[in-house]
């Protein structure tokens, strides 16, 4: 079976295991169980700390896990990414005290305070900066207040919690991070279970990113509305009973069906539909 670590708690959990359904794979009942098997999939599912995921997978006890991609490089772990997941974004930045640091030469000589340790002294040796880490499993934007550093390492979103601490956000973004598949380095890249798997993950960002658009249009503005519609390869026409009209269907990005729409609607076509789709294979 395909042994795969999944997130079993916090903001990835939920998302995995709602990707993970929709891919066809069964998912555990209740939140205290650690293991479950899916024989119809061949799949047997681990749900570990989201922090541990990396490890397991690098010691080759586990095929397959998903995690975050800052979660990964923090690690240090001995996996790669070979998939990304398109949730859970956020984004690394340094921060501090209003007019102390104007970019990252400042931070020399500074104590960095993070819970997230490898991912910051990492960047700070890449760009040949000397200062101090101190790791702090959560709350970082206290430790200024508290005199345990200067500056601070942390996810930001919209910034709330930054300026309610009187903090804001430093230089350039120090990494971005999503929800990602790893594998252990060097695994066997032709491992045709693993590629099946892939094939269902890739399935279900396809369908969360498309729609599909049907519409009935008269002939002699066939080529304008496929120009609008073009589809993945090839829309599908199919003549209707009227003649002088065909129907159409094809592929289209969902965040743009509604101006499709709208542009279809003004060279005369009608009864256009859009229908979501579940699952899909390319």
């Amino acid at each position: 079976m395909l042994r795969i670590a999944v997130p079993n708690k916090g903001s990835l959990s939920g998302p995995a295991a709602e990707m993970l359904h929709e891919a066809g794979y069964q998912q555990r009942r209740e939140s205290k169980e650690l293991r479950i098997v899916d024989p119809v999939n061949e799949v047997e599912f681990f749900y570990l700390r989201p922090r541990d995921i990396a490890i397991y997978v690098a010691s080759g006890q586990l095929d397959i896990g998903l995690t975050g991609r800052d979660l990964l490089i923090d690690s240090g772990a001995d996996a790669e990414e070979i998939l990304a997941l398109g949730f859970a974004r956020s984004t690394f930045h340094y921060a501090g005290k209003p007019g102390t640091i104007s970019g990252l030469a400042d931070l020399a000589g500074k104590t960095v305070a993070t819970s997230y340790e490898g991912i910051v002294a990492a960047h700070l040796a890449d760009h040949g900066i000397d200062a101090s880490v101190v790791h702090l499993d959560g709350a970082v934007e206290t430790a200024i207040q508290l005199g345990v550093a200067q500056v601070i390492a942390d996810v930001v979103e919209t910034g709330t919690s930054l300026r309610n601490a009187g903090l804001e956000v430093v230089g350039e973004p120090i990494m971005k991070s999503e929800a990602v598949v790893i594998r252990r380095t060097g695994a066997d890249g032709d491992d045709p279970k693993v590629h099946q798997f892939l094939r269902r993950l890739q399935g279900v960002l396809v369908a969360r990113t498309y729609v599909m658009m049907d519409y009935d249009c008269r002939v002699e503005q066939l080529e304008k509305a496929v120009a609008l519609t073009p589809g993945l390869e090839s829309p599908t026409v199919s003549p209707l009973h009227n003649e002088g009209w065909v129907a159409v269907r094809a592929m289209v990005p969902a965040k743009e069906a509604q101006r499709i729409m709208d542009d279809l609607y003004d060279i005369g076509a009608r009864a256009i539909l859009t229908t979501a789709i579940h699952a899909c294979r390319l």
